[in-house]
């Protein structure tokens, strides 16, 4: 297993803060591979602060972060939550069920009540694709995006690449396979992209009718047969069955489902020998996934998955407290 050091002493992380050209994270589109390559050392540097007695900075004391989740996410918000806390943020977590907009108000009339906030920095989910873009160009504080509808999630991108750099040493050159519902998947979208930039070779395994259409025009190879799709990987990255998205029948049972596309011991051993398992959450065990594959230490980054993402959310934060950077800066 491959370790880097980061060189951390005490509580403050040596490494220079991140910046974004950007003033908002919406999109891995947003990120060149110099920023995510600097934003995951700036995530290995604080990751050794969160296992401290003493887990707080003040590195954006005086600075507000609100929390606007539209759909229920506890890893997600909890790490933000986390994150800027460690940081010294002050955080607001608002309740989208007992707001103004439970009560019929719109996404603009939202925004420009969080503008009369002097928010520094908004943190958003929403089911639509394009409301976390529709909200930064209404509010004057960064805006991040925590998830929105079938489009994009960057900070699990982030987090998933600074799990496998951490335990794999690097990520270009791998080969690995993105497995299950990418047709709803977010998560699926942000990670070949980001992958791709790193320099990874990218798998997407799936059946026909959770593949999206042109998904062979993302950068990643289609297979609908699982074992040829992970075949010598070096991870497998199961994606969750988001039936809450699904308004037909995209296969026949969950039973079904796990016979052909579950990852469970037997298909593993298709994979590259030692491969890694990752999934990002909520697992739906015994249809995406077996406990037997997902409990096992040896192979299984799940728990590390969660452990990275206040790691990386702290860097992401910080690089937007700070400002994006101009070319000339960097």
């Amino acid at each position: 297993m491959a370790e880097r050091r980061t060189g951390v002493k005490k509580s403050e992380p040596r490494t220079s803060p991140a910046h974004f050209r950007n003033k908002h994270l919406l999109s891995i589109g947003d990120l060149d591979r110099f920023e995510v390559e600097n934003l995951l050392d700036r995530a290995e540097a604080f990751a050794p602060l969160l296992e401290q007695p003493i887990k707080k900075l003040d590195t954006l004391r005086g600075r507000t972060l609100i929390n606007l989740f539209f759909e229920s996410s506890t890893r997600t918000q909890s790490s933000f939550e986390l994150a800027g806390k460690r940081m010294g943020a002050d955080v607001v977590n608002m309740s989208v069920k007992s707001s103004s907009v439970a009560k019929g108000e719109t996404l603009i009339d939202t925004a420009a009540t969080l503008n009369a906030m002097r928010a520094d920095l908004l943190v958003v989910r929403h089911g639509a694709s394009g409301a976390a873009e529709l909200l930064a160009r209404k509010v004057d504080c960064a805006v991040i995006n925590a998830g929105d509808g079938k489009h994009e999630h960057p900070t699990q991108a982030l987090l998933d690449a600074f799990t496998i750099r951490s335990r794999l040493g690097q990520i270009e050159g791998l080969t690995i396979a993105i497995c299950g519902d990418v047709l709803h998947s977010r998560v699926a979208r942000s990670n070949v992209s980001l992958l791709n930039l790193m320099g990874a070779r990218v798998r997407l395994v799936g059946p026909p009718t959770l593949m999206p259409i042109g998904a062979d025009r993302w950068g990643a190879e289609v297979f609908h047969d699982m074992r040829k799709g992970i075949g010598g990987a070096d991870v497998v990255m199961m994606l969750r069955v988001q039936r809450e998205r699904m308004a037909g029948g995209f296969f026949p049972s969950a039973r079904e489902f796990f016979w052909f596309y579950g990852l469970d011991e037997d298909k593993l051993k298709h994979a590259k020998p030692g491969a890694l398992v990752m999934h990002p959450g909520p697992m739906n065990r015994g249809v995406e996934i077996d406990s037997s594959v997902a409990d096992n230490p040896s192979v299984s980054l799940i728990e590390t998955q969660v452990r990275m993402g206040v790691a990386v959310r702290m860097a992401v934060l910080e690089a937007l407290a700070n400002g994006g950077a101009s070319e000339g800066a960097r």
